[in-house]
């Protein structure tokens, strides 16, 4: 029987897992409008570069963001707001010009937003379908991230909006740039966004975890 290498197991396993979580939150339906969850997201929270509070607060915001934005628009918008380091991205769907400017002025009055980058279009909701073609783009772009050797598969967050596929993170130039590479290369991309925050590599060497410490008794032979 043909063993199957270790690094393929582990590509395949969070391909589903990926798969699993992106379109679960994608399709629930539960809401007119979703709050980051819909096709971004980090997997694994423990090598986040961001510290444990700016999570937190990232999620407080999308929180905030979508509560008052469904108070004030209901079912006239599909907005997704995803925050990053207490930046927002806001990709999605409204009826007008002026709900647009509406959900603007809702983001910049939620506490602790730094900036905003607004990708709403004024258009019509997609259909099932197209939101299940951009769930499937994120969890691929996402496995693309895990089987690349020289990236932080989980230091960077998705969204996908229509075809294009929008990239966050605390990320340093040369990690910007071969992220958008292996991203573009993800068959059914339609268009790159990199709305990363760059650090020096400097900064990077900072932000990594702590090497794990060498058992001492392996070390000693068990002695």
């Amino acid at each position: 029987m043909k063993s199957i290498p270790k690094r393929a197991l582990r590509r395949h396993a969070a391909l589903g897992l990926l798969m699993a979580a992106t379109l679960g939150g994608s399709l629930s339906g539960c809401a007119p409008l979703v709050a980051g969850a819909a096709v971004g997201g980090t997997v694994l929270v423990a090598t986040d570069r961001r510290t444990t509070a700016t999570q937190l607060e990232d999620q407080t915001i999308e929180l905030k963001v979508a509560n008052r934005v469904r108070e004030q628009l209901g079912e006239r918008a599909r907005v997704n707001a995803t925050s990053f380091n207490r930046k927002v991205l806001l990709t999605g769907e409204v009826a007008s010009e002026a709900d647009r400017q509406a959900v603007l002025r809702i983001v910049q009055g939620v506490e602790n937003v730094m900036g905003v980058v607004d990708e709403l279009a004024v258009m019509g909701s997609p259909s099932l379908s197209a939101r299940s073609s951009d769930a499937l783009l994120t969890a691929r772009v996402k496995a693309a991230f895990v089987d690349a050797r020289d990236l932080s598969a989980n230091a960077i967050k998705v969204t996908t909006e229509r075809g294009t596929v929008y990239l966050m993170g605390l990320v340093t130039a040369r990690e910007a740039q071969r992220a958008a590479e292996v991203a573009r290369a993800v068959p059914g991309v339609q268009r790159v966004v990199r709305v990363f925050e760059i650090i020096s590599e400097a900064e990077l060497a900072r932000l990594q975890p702590p090497a794990p410490k060498p058992d001492e008794g392996a070390a000693s032979g068990g002695h």
